[in-house]
């Protein structure tokens, strides 16, 4: 299999059931033991007791939670990013700019957290205020800064670590009038960039300056040396021209001074929606991310938003675009393993597409291993053999067939685990209400559909008796109702399947205008009998299909 550097998220349905989960994380597995290490297992839902239960008692992860796709920042950000540390020279740091091929470099504090942005138009715009002889801006710098940036070899050298303001000085003009352009400054804060002047070294040294700089390789005279360490004068022997010199000392300054500090950073959570504005506010067409503790984890670019997102996607145990993920449609689907009917799906690509008409998806995953000669650890083996019993009653439902009981069979074996025990184990698992709100019932395995233009959902959830559901008949169609309109739908329905007696009821919140075509037994109001029906996807949804169609007809 043809296996890309792109993070894939193998994921099931919204509010997911035991085999959506189980065939995540075993589809993950199998993948990576074939090569694609990128495969992630993910759940687009809270997973659900029974689903809780069953991955606690074998010990497997549970698939990262995943509550949409709607692009973020992560999605788009490139995964190499380089920093540079807040004390660096300028020199260094664009050198590393070039060397990376980046527009940007974050600049960051010495405990790592985000500290400003270089890009060239800061750069441009502060190098001019130094250059600018009429404005008032000095050079930051410091004695190791300018030794480090102009590979200078030191003489003398006094506290060489200490950031100072400082202006610079070049002796270009005779002596008595560079003489008199020194005494106008403040003397600890110049630095004399000269030749091999023995009269200029002097009258420096004698002044006390901060720093001289001599050019061109030339070297002070033993005697100005031992009179610059009295003096506390620096001194660095430059192997450029003074053109050159006094061109790359104004590279000798932190690059935190050249940064531009304004730049906000940004999550790799933030929605890309988000981020539009302040990223064409940006300079440079760029933002900084960090994360919580303001740390960079890359840098997002409007030229990076115009590539296709670092992840794909794998789907398992659904097939159509209504049940799917929050946002699914911004990005490539490379595989699709269900046992449920043909939705309405389209995709750019060619893809993977494997749908058979068994009980569980799991039993399609565990025969993929088998296809590809890939041994099954005991804790897959186990969880896999979970989603088969859950998905059909522990091979009761109607759904169940030869396919199922054989794979179910083998993993047994593999596991030496008892179907029937393991079957009653995670139906217990399931038949938890008290206690649950009518909400987390409901949501626990709800899935949408749309036929005929209506769009309408059934919930399932399976219990030993169904008394208690519909002694909260109130409070449960009233959180259907809720739904019904939120999904502007034909009708919301929970499917209550009772797992001792194989059969099931039905409560139902929908538009009068069904109820006439609503063709099961009554029980109550708003309730219905569904004898022998406890399969979803096989028994109960053709059935609804059918009405739907004859509301249609009239």
């Amino acid at each position: 299999m043809n296996c890309e550097k792109k993070c894939v998220y193998v994921i099931g349905h919204r509010n997911p059931d035991t085999d959506s989960v189980v065939s995540a994380a075993a589809l993950a597995d199998l993948r990576r033991n074939l090569g694609c290490s990128n495969y992630v297992a993910a759940r687009a839902g809270k997973v659900n007791p029974q689903t809780e239960y069953i991955f606690n008692r074998f010990k497997v992860p549970v698939p990262e939670y995943v509550p949409d796709l709607i692009p973020k920042v992560g999605y788009y950000m490139p995964d190499a990013c380089d920093t540079v540390n807040c004390q660096t020279s300028l020199w260094n740091a664009i050198g590393k700019m070039e060397n990376c091929n980046s527009k940007v470099l974050p600049v960051v504090d010495d405990d790592g957290t985000y500290h400003s942005l270089l890009h060239y138009n800061a750069f441009a715009q502060n190098v001019l205020k130094i250059l600018d002889p009429e404005s008032e801006s000095a050079l930051i710098t410091s004695i190791k800064l300018i030794r480090d940036t102009l590979n200078a070899q030191p003489l003398v050298i006094d506290n060489e670590e200490e950031l100072f303001r400082s202006s610079v000085l070049v002796t270009a003009s005779q002596f008595d009038t560079f003489k008199k352009m020194l005494d106008v400054h403040m003397p600890e804060n110049i630095i004399v960039i000269t030749g091999d002047r023995k009269d200029v070294q002097e009258y420096c040294i004698e002044k006390k300056i901060r720093a001289i700089v001599i050019s061109s390789g030339l070297m002070m005279d033993k005697d100005l040396r031992a009179k610059a360490e009295k003096a506390h004068t620096s001194v660095l022997i430059s192997p450029y021209d003074t053109a050159s010199t006094a061109m790359f000392i104004v590279y000798a300054t932190p690059v935190s001074v050249m940064a531009d500090k304004t730049i906000k950073s940004v999550k790799a959570t933030d929605f890309v929606r988000t981020i539009r504005y302040q990223l064409s506010c940006s300079p440079s067409r760029s933002l900084p991310v960090t994360d919580d503790d303001n740390r960079i984890v890359g840098v997002i670019s409007e030229t990076d938003l115009l590539q296709e997102a670092n992840i794909d996607v794998a789907l398992v145990d659904h097939n159509e675009m209504t049940q799917a993920v929050e946002g699914i449609e911004n990005y490539r689907i490379l595989e699709v393993i269900d046992h449920h009917r043909l939705g309405y799906l389209s995709t750019r690509n060619p893809i993977t597409f494997i749908n058979k008409p068994v009980g569980a998806t799991s039993t399609i995953i565990t025969n993929m291993y088998r296809e590809n000669h890939v041994p099954l650890t005991r804790e897959i083996a186990s969880i896999l053999l979970c989603g088969i019993l859950a998905d059909t009653l522990t091979l009761q439902s109607s759904t169940t067939t030869d396919i199922d009981r054989e794979t179910a069979e083998y993993l047994s074996n593999i596991t030496n685990l008892d179907i029937v025990q393991l079957g009653s184990d995670i139906a217990l698992a399931a038949c938890h209400v008290s206690g649950r709100s009518a909400s987390d019932v409901i949501h626990q395995d709800m899935k949408e559909y749309t036929e005929n233009d209506f769009k309408f959902s059934v919930s399932q959830i399976e219990v030993d008796n169904t008394n208690e559901i519909i002694g909260r008949k109130q409070e449960f169609l009233a959180e259907l109702e809720i739904e019904r309109r939120a999904l502007k739908g034909l009708f919301c329905s929970l499917m209550v399947t009772d797992i001792t007696r194989l059969t099931s009821v039905m409560l139902v919140a929908c538009d009068p205008v069904f109820l006439p075509v609503l063709g099961f037994p009554k029980l109550e109001d708003s309730v219905y009998v569904l004898k022998d029906i406890v399969s979803r996807k096989k028994q109960l949804i053709p059935l609804l299909t059918e009405q739907i169609a004859k509301l249609g007809e009239k």
